[in-house]
């Protein structure tokens, strides 16, 4: 990942990118990617995405705010659309029953609310019911 930066932080531009639920922890330490049960179809863009939030938590260039969403496990399309979900930073948000989810529509809720109201610059934030 490349971000040039002698042009967007000056700017004003902020960097909004979204990520895989792969690299959110189940347990302390372990992450979603790496468990057993893990879709060896998902891996690859799953490591991906974890090494471009290493890459920014580490080396995004000084004044640059960036934000990443990385969404449940599973996104559901044709869901409605409820306005409420829950928000985390690092582990997987899983409802009563284990589910680790959101609506296609929630989720677009919740990147415009993270738009209009900036509330994680400079980190990784996670969504779900």
């Amino acid at each position: 990942m490349r971000i040039a930066a002698g042009t967007a932080a000056p700017a004003g531009a902020r960097l909004f990118t979204m990520g895989g639920a792969g690299s959110l922890e189940v347990a302390p330490g372990v992450q979603l990617v790496d468990t057993p049960e893990f879709p060896e179809v998902a891996r690859a863009e799953s490591l991906g995405f974890r090494d471009a939030l290493v890459y920014l938590r580490k080396s995004a260039p000084e004044g640059l705010d960036w934000t990443m969403l990385s969404p449940p496990a599973s996104i559901e399309p044709g869901e409605p659309r409820t306005g409420r979900y829950r928000v985390g930073t690092d582990a997987l948000v899983t409802d009563e029953q284990g589910r680790s989810r959101i609506s296609a529509a929630d989720l677009a809720v919740a990147v415009v609310d993270e738009l209009e109201c900036p509330r994680h610059l400079g980190t990784r934030f996670t969504v779900g019911y």
